[in-house]
């Protein structure tokens, strides 16, 4: 899979841009607050439909300038036409100059996998981001499970709902209960099921990149502890007093324990970054796994963070993604950039919001 073209409009400092891919490897290099993380950002919009520097669309938008557009032409099993619009009053996202009305539809048909300094918060912050973390790889390798996960937080939400309301319409509260219950029963098989693969992946992943002797271990933590019906009605009169649903896959945990302690508790800041690649490299493999093809990497100047034996951890993913008719983008500035990848790379220049590709 790979990005074969590249059209921005009013993107962040992009006023124009318009680029050609070849697969491989794409070295973005440059000072810093040029726009080198900008075409990242923009490619895994392209994705997910989401910035994964966690902004809103209107902090996207060039300065004095009503909306941004950002469009693309992705090669996998097939070639598809994407773009996307985004202004105040107006949203448009085509694929193939179809209008796409559910995600469902949309996600999937260009993947990508992004390491960036956003994801220490994998390690250190709420549990949403790791729900968030196993959702996404599920929407993208399991049939029916963002509709599953749509459905089930529209019913939680008419839940909470009911919940708050003074006094409580019992009827329509069993109703959603039991709604609540068979959906969130299939995400947590859903979650349990993935872990077997995922686990020993992100594992694998960190004794490659970490120093010796340290031991990662990955665990899904459910809030359900035995029968779900059962577990809410135990937390009746809690839930109707605090006017929320307690209890759920909206409620869950992945656990990393680093030598059997929480790693956002216990571990140093170059082990939680150390954690957060091996969860993305694990996550860029099992899609891999699934799909048969790796998915584009998006690497936003990672690799002048990691030591030597780091380093050599993570390069037998980009040669994977990078060979054949796989892609892998990599900011860096003109002193760190990975030289034991120096024989394939297409180096590009980034200057005040222009691209230009750099002549080997």
């Amino acid at each position: 899979m790979h990005l074969a073209h590249l059209r921005l409009r009013d993107f962040r400092n992009y006023s124009r841009l318009d680029a050609d891919f070849e697969p491989g490897f794409h070295l973005l290099l440059g000072r810093n607050a040029q726009g080198k993380t900008n075409i990242l950002e923009a490619l895994h919009l392209l994705a997910t439909l989401r910035s994964f520097r966690g902004v809103g669309s209107s902090a996207m938008v060039r300065h004095g300038q009503p909306g941004w557009f950002v469009g693309g032409r992705a090669i996998g099993t097939g070639t598809h036409d994407v773009r996307i619009y985004w202004s105040s009053r107006e949203r448009r996202l085509t694929l193939d100059q179809q209008p796409i009305k559910r995600l469902t539809d949309y996600l999937g048909t260009f993947r990508t996998v992004a390491f960036c300094t956003e994801d220490l918060a994998l390690v250190k912050g709420a549990g949403r981001g790791r729900r968030r973390f196993l959702d996404f790889l599920l929407t993208q390798t399991v049939p029916g499970y963002l509709s599953l996960l749509q459905r089930y937080t529209r019913a939680v939400r008419a839940r909470n709902a009911l919940l708050k309301r003074k006094p409580v319409d019992d009827a329509a509260l069993e109703s959603f209960t039991a709604e609540v219950i068979q959906l969130g029963n299939q995400l947590i098989g859903h979650r349990h099921d993935l872990l077997p693969a995922l686990a020993p992946r992100i594992q694998a992943a960190h004794q490659r990149i970490a120093p010796g002797g340290e031991e990662l271990s990955v665990e899904y933590v459910p809030s359900v502890k035995t029968d779900f019906a059962a577990d809410l009605e135990r937390i009746r009169d809690r839930e109707r007093k605090q006017g929320a649903t307690l209890i759920g896959p909206h409620r869950d945990e992945l656990a990393l324990l680093l030598d059997d302690r929480p790693a956002a508790e216990y571990a140093s800041e170059g082990q939680k970054r150390t954690i957060a690649i091996a969860l993305k490299i694990a996550q860029a493999e099992h899609l891999t796994e699934i799909h048969g093809v790796p998915p584009v990497l998006l690497i936003d100047d990672v690799m002048g963070e990691l030591d030597e034996q780091r380093r050599q951890g993570f390069l037998p993913l980009l040669e994977q993604c990078g060979s054949g008719r796989g892609q892998v983008f990599m900011t860096c500035t003109e002193e760190n950039w990975p030289r034991e990848l120096g024989r394939t790379l297409q180096r590009w220049q980034v200057n005040e919001g222009r691209l230009t590709q750099k002549k080997v």
